[in-house]
């Protein structure tokens, strides 16, 4: 019976995967001292937007969430006059 030369590609794919378990280690650890740091993100954005829809999205910044909203799938499509 021959023997099989697949080792190599076995070998490549095990390499990949200790990278990519490495990229994830070095993310956790550079974030691990700040336990919160997804949930203060989710806040901050939260009190962003709120901020933006008192003001009608009028006001500096608040474009990126107008765009999102201001379309004919959300329904709530507005053509504001330039």
């Amino acid at each position: 019976m021959k023997e099989p030369h697949n080792y190599a590609k076995v070998g490549y794919s095990m390499i990949v995967v200790a990278a990519s378990l490495t990229a994830i280690a070095l993310i956790a650890l550079a974030i691990g001292s700040d336990v919160l740091f997804a949930d203060n993100m989710a806040r901050d954005n939260t009190a962003h937007f709120n901020e933006c829809k008192e003001n009608d999205f009028l006001t500096e910044g608040c474009e990126k969430y107008w765009d999102r909203i201001n379309n004919k799938i959300a329904g709530i499509y507005v053509d504001l006059p330039e």
